[in-house]
């Protein structure tokens, strides 16, 4: 469908998604971590920035999400707000910040919103996490909520794989989604789960569902800004496009300055004062 229209929002907002849903219009959605990308992001109109804790592996270095800061994650995203235009940015709770104690989770979400200016917090989890997310939307923070793969949950699962395979967990996973719903999330985000069951959450909800690696019968998209563009290259899902190979770019860039610096070919007479 066509996004023309879309294209003409000033500022892309929560009753802007759920227009977008309610006209059968898909939703686009990336990642990004720092100014200079979600710059070059938001200029090409995307709908939502997620300023991911996948921070933690594509611009830190570490295996899982786990370690990502509270701190950190403010510093990543007040950058990236600072760059946007029109994108609805959205920024992830980091592990340890909402688990367990609803006043600590409301207490992270008004730094970032405070310290951001983001406009909206991301939360992972279904029911069990539902009076962390009524605290902190009683603050008026809109809440996009995460089922599905919960990556914070590794250690837990022991594994990436597909989740919601079996009855008990599929049926247990539709009941989160309805629950999330019901306390007032405005968006939610699938991953990793099966597309049949992703087309039927996104059925009977009527909030925006967009699914990462949750098949084409969800309302919107998301990738991680760094797998899509090739930056990072050992992580291939089957879920995963890549539209670019700027990783390879990037390195033969590097290694021509490289020659070029050694072999004094830079600077030239026109690139000195």
């Amino acid at each position: 469908m066509s996004t023309v229209k879309n294209d003409n929002i000033r500022r892309v907002t929560v009753h802007v998604l759920q227009s977008m849903k309610n006209r059968g219009e898909k939703i686009s959605m990336l990642t990004a971590y720092d100014y200079s990308m979600a710059k070059l992001v938001d200029s090409a109109n995307i709908d939502i920035i997620l300023v991911g804790d996948s921070a933690a592996n594509v611009m830190a270095g570490y295996e899982t999400t786990l370690p990502i800061t509270l701190d950190a994650m403010i510093y990543h995203a007040a950058s990236v707000v600072r760059a946007t235009d029109r994108a609805l940015v959205v920024v992830d709770l980091p592990f340890g910040t909402y688990q367990g104690n609803s006043k600590e989770a409301l207490h992270s979400s008004i730094r970032i919103m405070k310290e951001t200016e983001a406009n909206a917090v991301k939360i992972e989890g279904g029911k069990e996490i539902l009076e962390s997310v009524n605290r902190i939307l009683s603050a008026g923070i809109p809440v996009m909520g995460h089922l599905g793969l919960t990556p914070q949950s590794i250690n837990k699962f022991g594994t990436y794989v597909v989740r919601a395979t079996s009855e008990e967990e599929a049926n247990k996973l539709i009941e989160d989604a309805h629950a999330l719903e019901d306390a007032g999330c405005f968006a939610l985000i699938l991953e990793k789960i099966p597309a049949t069951l992703a087309a039927r959450v996104a059925s009977e909800l009527s909030i925006p569902v967009i699914g990462i690696g949750a098949g084409g019968g969800v309302d919107g998209q998301v990738l991680v800004l760094h797998d899509m563009l090739g930056i990072t290259q050992e992580f291939s899902p089957r879920f995963l496009r890549r539209y670019h190979s700027i990783g390879n770019e990037i390195t033969n860039a590097v290694r021509k300055y490289i020659v070029d610096v050694k072999s004094q070919d830079f600077p030239n007479e026109k690139e000195q004062y």
